[in-house]
């Protein structure tokens, strides 16, 4: 399967858009940019979905593109959910990345302890969300709650948002966001 930067970086070259004209659209650092066509830095999906809609694309888009080899199913192995997230502190795994005509982004989030998804950032859908392990701080505006498991939230994407690991251990959430096309 093509790399995440490789498959950006032609999706660039193919609108023939420079990194810092890029970087002007999207709102992300031209830097940034660079290192993950690179692929020496892995992006939140908040900025990769800020860089695709500076490009004129989608997440669903995207990662279908990246999967189209595969065949639909309703069902997906745990093998099977594609990692859009920062493997190492932060895990925003996929599910059913090569399901046609997708309404929502399902999303299985991992936090490792202490992990944060950094300055909170807005886009044009809405999401909702379960914490089944952990602890995670929301913050939604200028409102922020821990919820613990069993918690949930749903609010507004085009709030600045960011999410927080406050637990010892790692947490995880069930996410899903709609329209996907932000």
């Amino acid at each position: 399967m093509p790399q995440v930067g490789a498959k950006l970086h032609e999706l660039r070259r193919r609108r023939d858009i420079s990194i810092r004209a890029l970087a002007i659209r999207s709102g992300v650092s031209h830097s940034t940019i660079s290192l993950i066509e690179r692929d020496r830095m892995s992006p939140s999906i908040d900025t990769l979905a800020a860089i695709l809609d500076a490009l004129g694309g989608t997440l669903t888009a995207f990662f279908l593109d990246l999967r189209s080899g595969m065949k639909a199913s309703p069902f997906y192995a745990r093998s099977e959910l594609v990692e859009i997230g920062r493997a190492n502190t932060i895990s925003h795994r996929l599910i059913g990345t090569n399901h046609h005509d997708r309404d929502m982004m399902l999303i299985h989030e991992t936090y490792a302890p202490g992990a944060d998804t950094g300055e909170a950032f807005s886009h044009t859908a809405q999401e909702a969300g379960l914490v089944i392990r952990g602890a995670i701080e929301v913050t939604v505006g200028t409102t922020s709650q821990v919820l613990r498991e069993g918690d949930g939230y749903y609010f507004d994407s085009r709030l600045a948002h960011r999410f927080r690991n406050v637990a010892d251990e790692i947490s995880e959430i069930v996410s899903a966001v709609t329209p996907p096309s932000y």
